[in-house]
């Protein structure tokens, strides 16, 4: 290997560096009090004030200094001995399914190496060389040599940091430096590293805490920081012969936050302020990049926009206008304000964007429309739209890196939950589309895709996707597993997973609504499931639900409800308004306590969230509909569907406290109803929760997953 951190530590004078401590969080409980925060705040009826966790009295005296402390080692105490009853439970449990779940590791891992073929990891083309990651190391080598004979330019191993992956690499323009960032499983935060290249690379400056970074000039590097989920902060650092760090952009409002990205033809590096429903964008001239940031358009409230460059015009994807869906525009750099903005393309009503790519005469969208997936090429020359339907099967994209504008072909990935990724290309010249047959695929053949449409509350019909193995006898008697999300304008998941192909060949059902809150059918979509709407998606969920059982997959005694996230609000909230629907229901990292969170204006996200959920504080009609759909608010003796629930002592998104007063909470409740009906052999849920040491918020390992 080429260089070490220790060794250039000692030979080059650089003070001596330990990555990880700068990468890896420490692990701590994540409590949610505040000795000093919301002192004096009116809070209604049944929420807990921040110092208090388990039971709280209303109308009580604020406590002096003095009980506040002893309130808090006793929110301590309960916390520990809370966390220590679910873990005897959840070992006590789990030693019970030691031969199912052997029996399900080993079939995992054989689909795991059988599904998992090399497409070859990312490259990145520049001239004659080509920069590749595997397995923690970054490679250099020849475009025309084999990879066998790829030089190591940089190990994670090397410096220090072993279980560190790396998530995002930049070459500056010459080459002369590289920019990779370090990111824990257990941590939200990643490390920048900034590497000489050469011949023996040196480590030449570690930057804790960045979230996103791009090179303005062959020695200039931009990055954002990141404190507490938040980026705010944009900074400049110079690797001249006089190097200086200096802080560029500032934003003000805490809804908004911040990240850096270089158009396509490097003309521009644009500093990103984003809230959920406006943007802001400055740009960074690479010609010139230690010159003030220019600023594009001034926020505008409800309006989004992203910036592109070609041939002296900003291409502009932005909502104004009506209707608010999103459009392709374009300006000139020297006057981009939004009344020179001319449509270029709109998509059509209740279709979502996914991704865009910029190429040098062309413009490519991915797109869904009802959960199908299309590819619109649009000819910057000619303004003329290609439009593709991609194969029926395909639930999502994955955009390759194309490093260069003048290419003549894109090429992207295609997978569903139970088929694997395959690689496709997309030609220019011949205005088609390629399957690239790299190796044989083992795409599941037996399994039938189903797209049909529920029909809500309001008469709203509900897109629902179902998977099945085409062999499968009355339907009605299989299991079935239901998947929702329906928040933040994001799509349901449904990237290949090797669990969900284990389930279809093993005859299950899996059902995936995309109900509204979601951004499944445009940001309309989105908007009439947010805020005051937030019912809406509940009453999707319970239509989608209802028409898969009339139809005949499966019944309610062998079905299934999964979630993730703030999924869990959405399937907490069916949980409590209509058990009879499921047997069990799976979360992951649930968000279960929507009204306490939105209470606590100290919490990381809870400003920048408000748009998503309202502000409890302010509008007490809000915090009324909050209440009335709210998981943890609504759990009440009845008879509830066993629950199962994984949850991560480093989440910093949805903190391990919130998770064990949910589960204690809902515990209790049916233990109530068992014991205050009476009746011998009554059917008592049963009531799970894993803490995973390892992990943040959904994002594990391969192999933590697979334990899992």
């Amino acid at each position: 290997l080429a260089f070490s951190i220790n060794y250039y530590c000692m030979h080059d004078g650089l003070p001596k560096l330990c990555l990880r401590s700068k990468i890896k969080q420490k692990t701590c409980y994540m409590l949610d009090y505040s000795r000093n925060a919301c002192m004096h705040r009116t809070v209604p009826p049944g929420s807990i004030l921040p110092w208090r966790f388990f039971s709280c009295k209303e109308g009580m005296e604020l406590p002096s200094k003095m009980e506040q402390n002893i309130s808090i080692t006793t929110t301590e105490l309960l916390y520990k001995n809370l966390l220590k009853s679910e873990q005897k439970n959840w070992n006590d449990i789990s030693a019970r399914y030691k031969p199912m779940t052997k029996r399900i590791k080993k079939k995992l891992e054989e689909l795991h190496k059988k599904c998992t073929f090399s497409l070859g990891s990312p490259r990145m083309k520049f001239g004659e060389n080509v920069y590749f990651e595997e397995n923690g190391c970054v490679f250099l080598s020849k475009a025309d040599d084999d990879e066998g004979n790829a030089d190591i330019l940089f190990s994670t191993e090397d410096v220090g940091f072993s279980d560190a992956f790396i998530q995002r690499i930049r070459i500056s323009p010459d080459q002369r430096y590289m920019a990779v960032s370090l990111k824990s499983e257990n941590s939200e935060e990643a490390t920048c590293v900034i590497v000489k290249l050469g011949r023996f690379p040196v480590v030449e400056k570690v930057i804790p805490s960045v979230f996103s970074f791009e090179w303005a000039t062959n020695d200039v590097l931009y990055y954002t920081s990141q404190k507490n989920l938040k980026c705010q902060n944009v900074f400049m650092t110079t690797f001249t012969n006089q190097k200086q760090t200096k802080l560029v952009y500032t934003e003000q409002d805490a809804r908004f936050f911040v990240d850096i990205y270089c158009t396509k033809d490097r003309r521009f590096l644009t500093i990103n302020s984003n809230s959920k429903t406006t943007s802001e964008v400055w740009l960074v001239d690479c010609r010139d990049p230690l010159k003030l940031p220019a600023l594009v358009q001034a926020r505008t409230k409800g309006v989004l926009y992203h910036i592109e460059h070609r041939n002296d015009e900003l291409y502009i994807l932005t909502t104004y206008g009506e209707p608010a869906e999103y459009k392709l525009m374009k300006a000139p750099v020297s006057s981009s304000g939004m009344k020179n903005w001319h449509l270029v393309y709109a998509l059509e009503k209740k279709t979502r964007l996914v991704d865009l790519e910029m190429f040098s005469d062309h413009c490519v969208m991915f797109l869904k429309n009802a959960a199908h997936l299309y590819l619109n090429v649009i000819s910057l020359v000619s303004h003329s739209v290609q439009s593709i339907k991609l194969p029926t099967w395909a639930c999502n994209f994955e955009l390759e890196s194309h490093l260069e504008r003048s290419t003549s072909t894109c090429y992207f990935q295609l997978t569903s939950p139970v088929h694997p990724p395959k690689r496709f290309a997309y030609s220019f010249k011949e205005n088609n589309l390629i399957e690239q047959a790299v190796q044989e695929v083992p795409i599941t053949t037996n399994c039938h895709t189903t797209r049909l449409l529920a029909k809500s509350k309001d008469e709203t019909l509900v897109p629902i996707t179902v998977f099945h193995n085409t062999n499968s006898k009355e339907l009605h008697r299989k299991p079935l597993l239901v998947h929702v999300y329906g928040a933040y304008g994001i799509d349901l998941k449904m990237s290949f997973k090797e669990e969900k192909l284990m389930l279809i060949e093993e005859g299950w059902i899996l059902a995936y609504c995309h109900v509204r809150g979601g951004g499944e059918l445009g940001l309309s979509w989105h908007k009439d499931g947010c805020q005051h709407n937030k019912l809406k998606g509940l009453h999707d969920l319970k239509a989608c639900i209802t028409l898969l059982h009339k139809l005949g997959f499966s019944q309610p005694n062998y079905t299934a409800l999964a979630a993730t996230s703030a999924g869990g609000v959405l399937a907490g909230a069916l949980c409590n308004s209509n058990p009879e629907l499921i047997r069990a229901m799976i979360l992951q990292a649930p968000f279960v306590d929507v009204l306490n969170t939105m209470m606590k204006t100290h919490l990381p996200l809870t400003i920048e969230e408000q748009e998503e959920w309202g502000n409890p504080l302010a509008d007490e009609k809000c915090m009324k509909y909050i209440k009335s759909y709210c998981p943890y608010q609504n759990i009440k003796p009845q008879s509830y569907p066993s629950v199962f629930i994984t949850a991560y002592k480093n989440d910093q998104r949805v903190p391990l406290t919130g998770v064990l007063r949910y589960v204690h909470k809902l515990r209790r409740a049916a233990l109530d109803y068992a014991s205050s009906t009476g009746k011998k052999g009554n059917w008592i849920p049963r009531i799970i929760l894993d803490v995973q040491a390892n992990g943040s918020h959904c994002d594990s390992s391969w192999e933590d997953s697979l334990n899992e």
